[in-house]
C-alpha cells in the first residue's frame, strides 16, 4: 500500500506547455465511490490499465492500493461504469524538484486545466509555478471522481481556460 499526499490547482493559461516533457491520454471510470473511497480502472494510451482503490484519511493524504489489469477486463470494467468517466491528457512538467501532472480535460470537462504535485509528507512545501490558479486542494467537489460522477462544479465557468 501506497500514501499518496498532493496538493491540487486550477491551471491558468497555457504557460505550462513548453515545460512539459511527456504526455499521454488517459480514460478513467469509477466503479465505486462512497465518500472518501473510490474504486477505478484507467485505461492508459490504450495500452495499459490499472485498477485503483483510494480511501481517504485527510484532506491532502490517500490510502492507495494500485494493480495491473488485463486490457479486455478494464475496457469491460470501463462499459460497466455506468457513464461515470472521464477523458484527459496528463502533461508531466518537472519544476524544482517536484513532478507536476497537468490534466488537460475532454468531452464535457473540456476548457478545465487542472494540475497537482505529489508529495512525500502534509507539510512539503513545493515552489508554486506561476501558471497555478486557485488551490483545490481537499475540495471534493474537484476530485476525479466527482467530476465523473457530477460534471463540473457551477462556480467554475469563469475560473477555466477558454
Amino acid at each position: 500500500m501506497a500514501k499518496e499526499i498532493e496538493r491540487k490547482f486550477m491551471v491558468v493559461g497555457d504557460a505550462w506547455r513548453d515545460a512539459a516533457v511527456s504526455s499521454r491520454s488517459i480514460v478513467q471510470a469509477y466503479l465505486a465511490v462512497d465518500g472518501g473511497t473510490e474504486l477505478r480502472v484507467r485505461l492508459s494510451d490504450g495500452d495499459q490499465a490499472r485498477l485503483t482503490l483510494k480511501l481517504g484519511l485527510s484532506e491532502m493524504t490517500r490510502d492507495e492500493f494500485d494493480y495491473p489489469v488485463p486490457l479486455d477486463d478494464a475496457r469491460a470494467m470501463l462499459a460497466a461504469s455506468r457513464g461515470r468517466m472521464i477523458a484527459k491528457t496528463r502533461h508531466i512538467i518537472r519544476a524544482d524538484g517536484h513532478e507536476w501532472e497537468v490534466d488537460v480535460y475532454e468531452g464535457g470537462l473540456e476548457g478545465l486545466v487542472i494540475a497537482e504535485v505529489e508529495l512525500s509528507a502534509e507539510d512539503d512545501d513545493p515552489a508554486l509555478p506561476a501558471w497555478l490558479g486557485r488551490e483545490l486542494t481537499g475540495d471534493p467537489a474537484w476530485s476525479n471522481a466527482a467530476l465523473a460522477t457530477h460534471g463540473r462544479p457551477d462556480n467554475a465557468a469563469t475560473e477555466t481556460n477558454p
